[in-house]
């Protein structure tokens, strides 16, 4: 796809990125077909197509409105397409850019602003955890829409006191902790077990996520930098990889080197963190081996395990299939949805707080799907998953990795 740059873009980094990911699309169309908007509303313009034609037109000058912008924000970033797409068309980086330019053009009403502002402060500020414990003390109490957002009160059990040789840094996150916090220590206790030992550095806080997606891509850039600013001596000390348990958090580390490739005083610090991260379904070929003899009960192969693949696991870092082959080979009984397992359950980030509607309807068409595999429980891998997910379904929806916890526990 040709396109003529409006002065304001040419030889800027935004224009040239925009440029080079625009010529490799030929329209042909195929994304449309495994766009969750596009399946739900049927509009080419909510389709990635659609919007790369609208990004194109304000990179070439044409006025951006506030229907562009409801169509840019209607999209998840799920990264679907770009699994589909047979030109290899980045479009993940592309909507980054383009949302970027079109909100700088078109202003946002009052209240969409205030709420934003709420989302990309509130998640990312340390009164999060103390204001996530008021909720569940009253969750009772709270209209249903709220109580979706507030799972109940988790027990995190111990975390493992021993020290080992093999060491690996792990982003607590900044939600994590708060709404589910047996997911981080489970994972430092299945790696204890593995011998491997969890170092979290208390400075690292949020990935950048909520705020580089929120459009405040300086905001997001800054605690970017400041992670790598907190992991940066492990790394020197010999911390052998970035473990990240939240596939989204996972999906953007390993972009760190992209985002910050024009920063002269991060770019090679950038390009070696995302280097370092792996999720942490990419350990576990390596550690089957290790504790298939210390499961302490062999799991129950007659209980199914719906698995739900994020969409920033098997599109945004290109992993599939990983997770339910090496379950299986633990005594698992795992599986994906029958049809559909490709598709967003809706939760995307802040996207099911911005776009409830949407996302509940992706949400139902996903459990419907995994219901019919009638699972004794359904895991993934992201706590924004997880979290959304368990709102429509008495079915428990858990992380995996609690999962193994689980079955390694005497």
């Amino acid at each position: 796809m040709q396109t003529n740059l409006a002065p304001e873009f040419k030889g800027t980094p935004d224009g040239l990125a925009a440029e080079a990911i625009l010529r490799k699309c030929v329209h042909c169309g195929f994304c449309t077909a495994t766009c969750p908007t596009y399946q739900l509303l049927g509009d080419e313009l909510d389709g990635p197509r659609g919007r790369i034609y609208l990004m194109k037109q304000v990179f070439e000058g044409v006025q951006p409105t506030r229907a562009t912008q409801l169509h840019l924000d209607r999209c998840l970033t799920c990264r679907n397409c770009e699994s589909t797409c047979p030109s290899g068309v980045d479009y993940g980086h592309l909507v980054d850019i383009g949302r970027k330019v079109v909100d700088a053009k078109v202003p946002r009403p009052a209240g969409e602003k205030a709420v934003r502002w709420l989302l990309k402060e509130g998640l990312t500020s340390p009164a999060f955890g103390p204001a996530m414990k008021l909720g569940q003390l009253v969750r009772g109490l709270l209209p249903e829409t709220l109580k979706n957002k507030v799972p109940a009160k988790q027990d995190a059990g111990r975390w493992p006191t021993a020290t080992h040789a093999r060491k690996v840094l792990m982003l607590a996150g900044c939600v994590q902790p708060a709404m589910m916090p047996n997911i981080n220590t489970a994972t430092a206790r299945v790696l204890d077990a593995a011998g491997i030992q969890t170092v979290v550095a208390p400075e690292a806080g949020c990935c950048g996520a909520v705020k580089f997606h929120l459009n405040d891509q300086d905001g997001g850039t800054a605690q970017m930098r400041a992670n790598i600013d907190a992991w940066w001596p492990h790394v020197e000390a010999g911390a052998e990889a970035i473990v990240m348990n939240a596939s989204g958090c996972g999906v953007t580390v390993k972009e760190y080197g992209h985002i910050l490739q024009h920063d002269p005083a991060y770019a090679a610090k950038a390009a070696r963190i995302s280097a370092l991260t792996k999720d942490l379904s990419e350990l576990l070929p390596a550690l089957v081996p290790v504790l298939q003899p210390k499961l302490a009960q062999r799991p129950d192969a007659k209980k199914v395990i719906g698995f739900h693949p994020p969409c920033t696991l098997q599109h945004g870092q290109k992993l599939k299939g990983g997770v339910e082959t090496h379950l299986a080979a633990l005594g698992f009984t795992v599986q994906v949805a029958k049809n559909e397992a490709h598709l967003c359950c809706g939760s995307a980030g802040t996207y099911s707080v911005l776009n409830p509607g949407l996302a509940y309807q992706l949400r139902d068409r996903k459990l419907g799907h995994l219901g019919e595999l009638q699972p004794a429980v359904i895991a993934s891998a992201n706590i924004g998953c997880i979290t959304h997910l368990q709102s429509g379904t008495q079915t428990p929806v858990r992380h995996w990795i609690e999962l193994l916890d689980d079955a390694l526990a005497p």
